[in-house]
């Protein structure tokens, strides 16, 4: 039997924002998804939790237009594209790798704090690779989708989440601002 090749197609999209709460107790940084633009804090425990930035983004999944198969990624929060704001990065050290010059790395990014559960698995990532290259002409350029556990440090990273300015409002968009 002859694998599909499948040729991936964006479903279930939905715009929202990725949202970084810090705790002042313990200092720990989480995300997580919402469709509403969230600016609160609240208390859990000892712990008192703060919205510190909110980035535009968007979820989806993929389904193969030949084939049928739904490809879900309630792990993905959205894509960031790396500065190189840290030598030591494993991201920036991936990008400046000789044979590297023409593929643009991008990290997919997903749930804070990581955990295995919550991680984006290797085998989503080549399908994420796949689907920004399936269009491209590969011989000139190519998108490499890595995992957001390569970044150590979050909380110095000067990466910038991708997204489409404006998409949540209908009103022009003046200036972005930076994430942190």
């Amino acid at each position: 039997m002859i694998e599909c090749e499948h040729q991936w197609e964006m479903k279930n999209i939905q715009f929202g924002f990725m949202v970084f709460e810090r705790c002042s107790h313990c200092n720990e940084l989480r995300t997580y998804f919402s469709v509403k633009d969230i600016e609160d804090s609240y208390r859990e425990g000892d712990c008192h939790w703060t919205v510190v930035e909110n980035a535009q983004s968007f979820m989806f999944d993929l389904q193969c237009n030949k084939c049928g198969h739904l490809e879900e990624f309630k792990e993905l929060m959205g894509f960031l594209y790396c500065s190189g704001c840290s030598p030591d990065c494993k991201v920036d050290i991936l990008q400046r790798q000789p044979g590297m010059e023409r593929t643009m790395i991008l990290v997919a990014f997903g749930f804070l704090p990581i955990e295995k559960e919550k991680s984006i698995q290797p085998y989503k990532l080549e399908i994420l690779s796949g689907y920004f290259n399936q269009r491209r002409d590969t011989s000139r350029s190519k998108v490499k989708i890595v995992s957001f556990d390569l970044i150590e440090n979050f909380g110095i990273c000067k990466g910038e989440f991708i997204h489409d300015v404006g998409m949540l409002s209908t009103e022009p968009q003046k200036e972005r601002k930076p994430l942190f």
